[in-house]
């Protein structure tokens, strides 16, 4: 085909695509369904690139954004099974300064509390735009980081913010920066090609990347030239050099709360590793011991005891999103009046996470008892209509089972 051709056929290729923005459906979804062996079904529909015409596979990098907690929280249960953190001890141990709730400064907040969303931080002071070479700190000194009513472990409050207080303390207990250790502890012996904000991947991979669209308009990872030049927040007119970073000093940098770029095939072989209980593929990452840690809820919703939902994200829905909740693991399908927690419609109490960001919407579950999985993702999904019978998304539910498509993708 001559480049003049492939030219128009780009061209029409956006234009079908940007026609279909105005109906509100996806740009791009893919399906991936595994159990404890391998992926025994695979479905990739629409395009990962608009401008190009570029096709969606389930090898192409995505920025699944929460689903990264779930992966961090797997790098810090490496560290704890190594002695190197414990999940008990005072985080401020780890960070070198003191964090406690300012209403409550003999209650130690810890890794468990932070993992799990019960630390009584807010986001409402921010917790990513703190760029390279400025502390992290600071947002700590504003009294809106900090729930007024509630002492910490006494109360669910889902915070991005915990997450880069644990990759603080992560780069402090190891001297490492968070993106290349995550790569160390759990990318690399996976061999996983992915990367936390694009700075340990390469331009190969980069260039594969998913973009992200919102309404049709570009948002995140349009990287057609490779790697981006700068991966990190910098402030106006500073140079992207991170020969400054320092450990421990901004956690927020490689975005351990939603930045991981990583394949549908990817959080794929990471669900198969928590269905085998630690190991997949002959690699023993994680003692048995630490899946159940990882898994098992420290938090259920009883009518009171927390926010369940996402403030982030938007407000409450009709039905509770969250019910139940590990160390950056959620616990679906939980049976109490009000939950609205099960996506599958079947009452199966799978484990895993959400994500929802820049118009994507990810899900990484499985069921440990019937030892099956499921890792999906949705591109300019941000206007799906509510579910039927959940508190997710109509394109949420319709990608967790399986379902025929009735959002069609471009």
């Amino acid at each position: 085909m001559s480049s003049h051709r492939l030219r128009v056929f780009a061209s029409l290729a956006c234009l079908i695509a940007s026609s279909a923005a105005s109906a509100g459906e996806p740009v791009a979804q893919v399906r991936v369904a595994f159990d404890r062996d391998g992926i025994v079904a695979t479905r990739a529909e629409g395009l990962a690139d608009l401008a190009t015409g570029r096709k969606v596979t389930a090898d192409d990098p995505v920025r699944v954004a929460s689903i990264s907690k779930l992966v961090t929280s797997i790098g810090v249960m490496r560290l704890v099974e190594a002695g190197t953190l414990d999940l008990d001890a005072d985080v401020s141990t780890y960070l070198g300064w003191t964090l406690h709730h300012p209403r409550h400064p003999d209650t130690p907040i810890t890794l468990r509390l932070l993992l799990s969303h019960r630390s009584s931080l807010t986001d409402a002071a921010g917790y990513y735009a703190t760029p390279l070479g400025a502390p992290l700190k600071t947002i700590l000194d504003d009294p809106k980081a900090w729930d007024d009513t509630h002492a910490p472990g006494t109360h669910f409050r889902y915070t991005n913010l915990n997450f880069p207080l644990v990759a603080m303390a992560m780069e402090n207990a190891t001297g490492e920066r968070f993106d290349r250790l995550m790569h160390r502890l759990v990318l690399a012996p996976l061999k996983l090609d992915a990367c936390f904000n694009w700075a340990s991947c390469d331009d190969a991979t980069a260039t594969r990347a998913v973009v992200l669209y919102r309404d049709g308009a570009v948002v995140r990872d349009d990287n057609r030239a490779g790697t981006p030049p700068c991966p990190v927040v910098v402030a106006d007119g500073e140079p992207c050099d991170l020969t400054r970073w320092a450990p421990g000093q901004n956690g927020a940098l490689f975005s351990p709360q939603g930045g991981l770029r990583i394949s549908a095939n990817g959080l794929a072989k990471i669900g198969r590793l928590l269905l085998n209980n630690g190991e997949v593929d002959g690699v023993r990452l994680l003692a048995p011991t630490s899946v159940a840690t990882l898994t098992t809820p420290q938090w259920t919703f009883d009518g009171h005891n927390g926010i369940t939902h996402e403030e982030d994200t938007g407000g409450a829905a009709a039905k509770a999103f969250f019910c139940r909740y590990g160390l950056a693991v959620q616990t679906l399908a939980t049976p109490m009046r009000g939950c609205g927690d099960d996506p599958f419609g079947d009452g199966v109490a799978r484990v895993g996470h959400s994500g929802d960001a820049y118009g994507l919407r990810s899900g990484l579950w499985l069921d440990p008892h019937g030892g099956t999985g499921v890792a999906y993702f949705a591109t300019d999904a941000g206007g799906s209509p509510p579910g039927a019978h959940s508190a997710f998304s109509r394109i949420e539910e319709t990608l967790a089972d399986g379902a025929p498509v009735d959002e069609a993708p471009r």
